[in-house]
Parts: C-alpha cells; sequence; structure tokens
C-alpha cells in the first residue's frame, strides 16, 4: 500500500487544529485508559490500522490489559469494563457509526446518570477527534 499525501506537511494549520482538540483531551476529566478505549474501539469499527497500533500500545504503556484490548471489540459479552466503560462504548460505536442512528435517547441518557454534561462533551470530543484521525490515516494509506 503507498502512502498518499503528508497532510501535517501540506496543511499543518489543519493538523494543528486536531492537536489543538487533543490538547484539551489530555486536560479533560476522561481518565487516559478511557481516552484510549475510546480511540481503540473507534478505530476498530473504522478499519484504521495505524490508529489501533499506536493506541493498543499507548494502552499497554498506561497498564491497560492484554485481555481486555483483546476483547475490547466483544465488550457486551464480557464483564471486563466497568459501567462508566460500558456507557463511553456504547456512546463511541453509536457515534462513530453515526449514519445508523447516531447517538441513540437510550445511550444518552444511561450516560446522562452517571456523567455531567461536561463530562459528556469530552466523551462526545474524544470520539469525535479519534475519528477526524481515523479518517486522515484511511484516506492517506498511513502504515503501521
Amino acid at each position: 500500500m503507498n502512502k498518499r499525501i503528508d497532510i501535517e506537511k501540506i496543511s499543518p494549520k489543519a493538523y494543528d487544529a486536531i492537536y489543538g482538540l487533543e490538547n484539551y483531551l489530555q486536560d479533560s476529566s476522561l481518565t487516559k485508559i478511557s481516552l484510549e478505549l475510546i480511540r481503540i474501539r473507534a478505530s476498530q469499527i473504522n478499519g484504521c490500522a495505524f490508529c489501533i497500533n499506536m493506541h493498543t500500545s499507548d494502552a499497554l504503556k498506561l497498564g491497560e490489559t492484554p485481555q481486555r484490548i483483546f476483547l475490547l471489540s466483544v465488550w457486551r459479552e464480557t464483564s471486563l469494563f466497568s459501567k462508566e466503560e460500558q456507557i463511553i462504548l456504547a456512546m463511541t460505536e453509536e457515534i462513530t457509526l453515526i449514519n445508523k442512528n447516531g447517538l441513540s435517547d437510550e445511550t444518552y441518557m444511561l450516560a446522562k446518570d452517571i456523567f455531567n454534561e461536561n463530562e459528556i462533551a469530552e466523551i462526545m470530543m474524544a470520539i469525535i477527534t479519534i475519528n477526524a484521525w481515523n479518517r486522515i490515516g484511511i484516506s492517506t494509506k498511513m502504515t503501521v
């Protein structure tokens, strides 16, 4: 697979704008593990090998277990993820697959029961940000 254009070099201001979102997320209330779970799950759905490789490595460095990473794509079938993580993962799937139905009222209400509005906004922005990165990675054929 031949890599295509290098958007970071061609349009650094656009890249800087997305890095601005990353900086925002680093200062958010989300745990580093929650951020990596969002990033890995969205990247699995989108099929972005570059991002899956990067974020599974990052998660392992943060202390995430290989077992949870291996079972992330079938998280509903395990008891390895907390209620908070389950809601974050449901939101990740629904927002990533926005063309299906978007974020359902049911999932949103579950999120409201556990997270405050600011936390919900941070979760949404984390999902939106990794989806942007996935689209860059896949469209430009970034390689692992």
